[in-house]
């Protein structure tokens, strides 16, 4: 039985494995710094909370401006440099956040992070895509996930532990933590196969791709648009739920811990099972039609806790967060199949950045007006919950058409057949196997934390 569960937990792919330990290692730097964010911002840089949410506003504005800018980036002067110069860059600002002593300093830097996030996104998406063979992009990217949860988890230990010490020394030391792990991230980009479009001479660069970019592929950005509206998961999982279980039940506030560790435990080891089969649009549409009936399931499942007592009630709400987050994962299988797919394979770094910006509209509003419908519209507010996700299910199959149909028209066949090509010789270039998540000196912990997708 252990043998067969260490071959389950194994990467698709050496390549899958590689790409597995960056995600483990951004993800363990980035969740020490979260967990520790809040005092650090209050405590050392002396912070109000008004001031820490005004910039971070002011930072979220900055990565939607940016979003589009850095794809076309990431397409001029290669996936892979990109995302090593953002982890690179990254590293540098987390080291700097130690001197960082008024708001202005902290709008600046909260800014810079933001754009430079933005480029590695960008990079990120599009190299994996360019460089995973198809015949596995969607199961790779499913174990990617797995590893990135894993590294938030370690990531909020170390935090938490920190924080345990009431040290402000231990607190200062945090964010050049975060900065010494992202610099061993960036080196381990720099050592990954180069993709093929980091493969481009420099006159290559300088010619522009043919034809219409993504801004004007309607398919495109309703596809992720409506996908955003899908992510809104994230704002049941991690707001309305907690706070309904709150303010509306008579559920034991410690039972929020054992949510979010439900979610995380679900969140390391079922992606490999929800994206079984998830590899072209048909089987995306069908992993969001299953992702949106767990949301709506939720939705139903919660709304029902209102009036009942006791263990019920316990019983339901933990329900309801264990769909939810099935709806997150059988939403991120689908979300990696139509990203390949429905993506111009010259342009993936804008069309990521284009993604980027219609997403954030899919899902910005969410918080709001989750929260005002179900604290204040009661069972109703739920229902018109899961009916914005059903009309969004319903509006999706012909936005990923016409996406498809934008690219046939515009996109020279031949590049769509390579792009599907079941090979590729980046899996040539890998001389040995990489360390995977267990069995190797990559440690393996429980879960305790928390994720999105």
């Amino acid at each position: 039985m252990l043998t067969a569960l260490l071959r389950h937990a194994r990467p698709p792919s050496p390549l899958a494995g590689r790409l597995s330990v960056q995600s483990l290692l951004f993800a363990l730097g980035e969740g020490t710094f979260m967990t520790g964010s809040a005092v650090f911002f209050t405590q050392i840089v002396g912070l109000s909370a008004a001031q820490v949410g005004l910039g971070l506003t002011f930072a979220g504005i900055a990565a939607f401006l940016a979003a589009f800018p850095m794809g076309k980036l990431v397409d001029r002067f290669g996936p892979k440099k990109m995302w090593a110069v953002s982890a690179t860059g990254q590293a540098a600002m987390f080291a700097v956040w130690p001197l960082i002593t008024d708001f202005q300093g902290y709008v600046l830097m909260a800014v810079g992070m933001e754009v430079i996030g933005s480029l590695g996104g960008a990079a990120h998406g599009a190299y994996t895509i360019d460089v995973l063979p198809p015949d596995e992009r969607v199961r790779s990217r499913a174990y990617m996930y797995s590893a990135l949860n894993v590294g938030f988890t370690l990531g909020s230990l170390i935090g938490g532990i920190a924080l345990a010490f009431h040290s402000n020394d231990l607190l200062h030391a945090l964010p050049w933590f975060t900065a010494a792990v992202f610099l061993v991230n960036a080196l381990a980009i720099s050592r990954l196969p180069r993709a093929p479009h980091d493969d481009r001479t420099p006159e290559d660069r300088k010619v522009k791709v043919p034809g219409p970019g993504p801004m004007r592929n309607l398919g495109w950005l309703l596809t992720s648009f409506f996908t955003g509206v899908f992510w809104t998961n994230q704002v049941l999982l991690n707001i309305v739920i907690p706070l309904w279980l709150v303010e509306q039940t008579d559920a034991p506030r410690v039972l929020l811990a054992f949510l979010f560790g439900t979610n995380t435990v679900m969140c390391i080891f079922l992606p490999m099972a929800a994206a079984r089969g998830v590899e072209d649009v048909p089987s995306a549409l069908k992993a969001v039609r299953i992702s949106s009936t767990f949301f709506v399931v939720s939705c139903l499942i919660t709304l029902a806790t209102h009036d009942t007592v006791g263990w019920t009630t316990i019983a339901l709400v933990w329900l309801g967060h264990v769909t939810v987050t099935g709806a997150e994962l059988y939403l991120s299988a689908a979300t990696w199949a139509l990203e390949a797919e429905l993506m111009d394979p010259r342009q993936r770094g804008a069309y990521n950045g284009a993604a980027e910006l219609s997403g954030t509209l899919g899902k910005v509003w969410a918080p709001a007006v989750y929260t005002f419908l179900a604290m204040h519209w009661g069972a109703s507010g739920w229902l018109v919950i899961a009916g914005i996700i059903v009309v969004a299910t319903v509006a999706i199959h012909p936005s990923t058409s016409l996406a498809r149909r934008f690219l046939e028209q515009h996109v020279p066949a031949d590049v769509l057949a390579d792009a599907r090509a079941s090979t590729h010789d980046a899996e040539e270039e890998i001389a040995t196997g990489p360390p995977t998540l267990i069995g190797s000196d990559v440690p393996a912990v429980g879960p305790s934390g928390d994720v999105t997708g």
